[in-house]
């Protein structure tokens, strides 16, 4: 039997490495930075209204800058939801660019960010921080969904191959769908909205993955599972170096097929979520699906083209949608 660290690390950045469950994933994480996986057990006085109002402000500020179609979505969210909800989306942000965009230890950093995030009380003033424990405690969020989050993110430091799509599909649970689990401690939800959550979850990173194939390569990573690349003749190497013939658009046509039944299959879970929810959920789902239909109309290229939305696209899209969320 492999050992802990085999399974998760490989022997190199093209070995295909086995996910661990979440709490294994975070302990290999503070075993490699010899880093107490818990801190700030002492009572921390409240921050003042006026710090807290600031830092979710500060956290409007990441999302309007990082992610113009989901800044767009939760303004049709109600003004409580919506601080919430774009607190949490910016506390993924950061905690998501503390690994890409680290320019020392990626491990150590991430690992230390993941003990501020799981202590009890904010120990630094660093808004997003504030804001995502503000929000955390007033909706008091799963510990476990939490670690979830977070163990997808470490997975990007030890995993750069994913051999089969249930690997893949774990990977996109955590990292999209536990957000949308958590989205609805705050939006709330019926019964049974859950597996909803978790295939729009997927299909919003599939999105991602789909759109991102060039970038990441350039990373070094592939995750367009092994099996997958099989399946149509391709290795990994193939896409490191950018290969982009029938082959390759067989692929990605393949994917993104995929990727619009999973969009399909989790409307329904919008009219399981309260009235005042349910259109800024669908706009988001439905818009960032968009980006589909513009890497279809690229042939394809994700290594040369970047599929977006412009705002005029966005808006275009939303009497559609509205008018479907009319009929819940």
């Amino acid at each position: 039997m492999k050992s802990l660290s085999s399974l998760a690390l490989g022997t190199g950045a093209s070995s295909i490495s086995q996910p661990l469950p979440a709490e294994e994933q975070l302990a290999l994480l503070f075993h490699l930075t010899e880093l107490p996986p818990q801190v700030g057990f002492d009572e921390h006085p409240p921050q003042p209204p006026q710090r807290i109002a600031e830092a979710y402000r500060r956290c409007e500020e990441i999302i309007r800058e990082s992610s113009k179609s989901f800044f767009l979505s939760t303004q049709f969210l109600p003004a409580k939801k919506r601080r919430a909800v774009r607190a949490f989306y910016a506390f993924c942000r950061v905690t998501d660019d503390t690994v890409d965009q680290a320019t020392g230890d990626a491990t150590r950093a991430l690992a230390e960010w993941v003990q501020q995030a799981r202590a009890a009380h904010p120990l630094t003033d660093d808004p997003v921080l504030l804001a995502w424990h503000d929000t955390r405690k007033i909706y008091n969020l799963p510990a476990a969904l939490v670690d979830e989050l977070l163990a997808g993110m470490a997975m990007d430091l030890t995993i750069h191959r994913y051999a089969t799509f249930t690997d893949l599909w774990l990977y996109c649970y955590r990292v999209a769908s536990v957000v949308g689990l958590l989205s609805m401690g705050v939006t709330g939800a019926a019964p049974g909205a859950a597996p909803y959550a978790i295939k729009i979850g997927v299909a919003l990173q599939m999105t991602n993955i789909l759109r991102d194939v060039g970038e990441d390569a350039r990373r070094g990573r592939v995750y367009l599972p092994q099996e997958d690349l099989e399946r149509f003749g391709l290795t990994a190497d193939d896409i490191l170096n950018h290969v982009y013939d029938e082959r390759f658009r067989s692929l990605m046509r393949f994917e993104v097929e995929r990727t619009y039944r999973l969009y399909n299959e989790s409307w329904p879970g919008v009219g399981l979520l309260p009235p005042d929810s349910r259109f800024g959920v669908a706009a988001a789902a439905r818009v960032y699906q968009g980006i589909l239909d513009n890497l279809v109309a690229n042939d394809y290229d994700s290594y040369t083209k970047r599929a977006y939305l412009t705002l005029r696209e966005k808006l275009v899209r939303l009497p559609r949608i509205w008018l479907d969320v009319q009929k819940f």
